[in-house]
Parts: structure tokens; C-alpha cells; sequence
């Protein structure tokens, strides 16, 4: 199977924009299918965010005195043969390169892969995978970025269970350069292999998940320590500074679980809460027991209370902190 080079990202979010960006700082041709021209209105501003967050990058970059340094980047490129300047102009011209398109039919037409972006909500997710499904030419791949559903969830809708699977990443992709790669039970070995090569062609680190687990290696990890401090919050234990400072002080980790919500978007951590409830198999018996004193209604109210208020986190300029 050939290299992945023409790339369509559905959904222009915090992650999606991100994916998008990544993508085309690596060479791929790159377009952001949209629902709306509301949507182009909120992508557009996360993308002009990203060329700065790059260039903001590369220069604390030429400071940095090994790659374990804290400001280096591996998604921009190799210790070993940093060039700052060239750096800079493949940035300019990956932001310069990215297509914004309403019309799904003609966003797809020659894709070799397109990866799906959307909010955590499966009744979305399944709708959109119909619409693409009669869309896509025979050799498109398709890949899911959800980070709380199984991908086998969708594999009716997409229509080829050959050629999907789930491909995850982390937020500030350029700095946490990992994805997972995680197979349904129907994918094909050489879909599997052509994903992993694409995701090492952007620079990132491919991470094998050789059978399907609700919130992969990392979010098996990570939502049960976001749910804990929420809860704390929720039922009035204390509050996000207090919280998140328990967790840095005694842990000596860089961000406590707020900070990590506004990095990732209060939109998405409610949708996962939500998620979370009602998908089978996204915890096990053991850890559904463990959770069951969570006040997962007062979480879901205290979130919704923030986003209807504007506070959606950091690319907003507020959420649980103003930035």
C-alpha cells in the first residue's frame, strides 16, 4: 500500500486543527472538511493560534541544550539537525497550505486517508461516517481520533472494515509526539501498517494497541485521574487550584487535572464524562465499582455551567484559569 499523502481531517477542533497542522508541517497534502462556515469561523483562529504556538516553539527551541530539555519539540524536528530558520519557513508554508472545505464529496475525492475529528458524541460520529461512506474512493483508509469510543462501534457505518481503524493523538501534538494505533477486529494488516507508517511520516511516535480498549493506553490512564479531581470540585471538596497544586506538589508533575482539562477543552472532558456512563466495555467491573461514589451528574452540571458560560479553556482565554 502505498505512502498516505493526500489527508483529509473532518473536524477542525482543538485536535483536529492540530492534526491538520502537523500533517502539513510534514508534507501531506492537507484539507479540513467543516460543517459550517460557523465551523470555519471557530477553525480558523485555532489555526492562526497554531502558527504562533510553532514559531513561539522553534525559538525556545535554539535554547535547548539536549532534546530531554523541556522546551524541545520532536514533532518539529531532530535534535541533532535543528535549523531553526528552515523550521520557521516549513511552518509558513504548511499554515499557507491548508484547505478549509464545506463540501464533504469534493473534500474527499482523492483522499488516501481521512481522519475523523469530531465531538465525542456517537449519535455525530455515526451520521457523518454514513455521509463519507459513499463518498470515498476505493482506496481511502479511514481513522477515528476518538478518545473514548470504540472504533468497532462505527464499523457498520463506514462501510469498509478493512480499511478502519482508530488512530489517537495527544494534545500539543508537536511537543507530545505520540499516537495509538489501535485495530478493530476486522482491520486489515496492511491498513494497520499504512497508518503506522503515516503517523511516523509526521513525525510522531506509533503506539501498537493490538485489540480494542475504550480510551487506549493513555486515557485508560488518564480519565479515571481527570474524573477524581472533578469529583473533589463537584461535591465542594475544594477547589481547581488547590486540587491541581496536591498534584503537582506531591507529585512533580508539570499540570494537575484542571490545567490538563483547559488544555484539552471543557467540551471534550464533558462529552467524555458523559461517554463514560454510557458506552460498554469503556471500564471494567472492577473499576465501574471503584467509581460508582463519583458524582458524575454534579460533574456533568459543574461543566456545562462553565461552558454555557464561555469558559471553554485555554484557547478560549478561560476556563477553570484565565489565560
Amino acid at each position: 500500500m502505498a505512502g498516505l499523502k493526500k489527508i483529509v481531517v473532518a473536524g477542525g477542533g482543538v485536535l483536529g486543527s492540530q492534526i491538520a497542522f502537523q500533517s502539513a508541517y510534514t508534507g501531506h497534502d492537507v484539507t479540513i472538511w467543516l460543517r459550517s462556515e460557523g465551523s470555519i469561523g471557530r477553525c480558523q483562529p485555532k489555526l492562526d493560534a497554531l502558527l504562533k504556538s510553532y514559531h513561539d516553539s522553534i525559538d525556545a527551541m535554539e535554547d535547548a541544550e539536549s532534546p530531554a530539555d523541556p522546551e524541545w519539540c520532536p514533532g518539529i524536528s531532530d535534535f541533532d539537525t535543528f535549523d531553526a530558520a528552515e523550521c520557521a519557513k516549513k511552518v509558513d508554508e504548511a499554515y499557507k497550505s491548508l484547505k478549509l472545505e464545506l463540501d464533504l464529496g469534493k473534500a474527499v475525492a482523492d483522499a488516501d486517508l481521512v481522519i475523523e475529528s469530531m465531538a465525542e458524541v456517537a449519535d455525530q460520529k455515526s451520521e457523518f461516517f454514513k455521509k463519507l461512506a459513499p463518498l470515498m474512493p476505493e482506496k481511502t483508509i479511514v481513522v477515528t481520533n476518538s478518545s473514548s469510543l470504540l472504533p468497532s462501534q462505527f464499523t457498520k457505518d463506514v462501510g469498509r472494515p478493512d480499511r478502519y481503524l482508530a488512530l489517537h493523538f495527544a494534545n500539543t501534538i508537536w511537543k507530545h509526539n505520540v499516537t495509538e494505533v489501535m485495530v478493530q477486529e476486522k482491520t486489515s494488516e496492511a491498513s494497520f501498517n499504512a497508518v503506522m507508517d503515516f503517523a511516523k511520516s509526521m513525525r510522531m511516535i506509533p503506539l501498537p494497541v493490538n485489540k480494542e480498549k475504550a480510551g487506549y493506553l493513555l486515557n485508560s490512564m488518564l480519565v479515571p485521574w481527570l474524573l477524581s479531581g472533578l469529583d473533589l470540585y463537584a461535591n465542594g471538596v475544594s477547589d481547581p487550584e488547590s486540587i491541581d497544586t496536591a498534584w503537582t506538589s506531591g507529585t512533580g508533575a508539570p499540570k494537575g487535572p484542571f490545567r490538563v482539562i483547559d488544555t484539552v477543552g471543557l467540551t471534550t472532558a464533558y462529552n467524555i464524562v458523559e461517554q463514560y456512563q454510557k458506552v460498554p466495555g469503556i471500564a471494567t467491573p472492577l473499576l465501574k465499582k471503584m467509581m460508582m461514589p463519583y458524582n458524575f451528574k454534579g460533574i456533568e452540571k459543574m461543566l456545562k455551567r462553565y461552558i454555557d458560560e464561555g469558559k471553554l479553556g485555554m484557547m478560549a482565554g478561560e476556563g477553570f484559569y484565565k489565560y
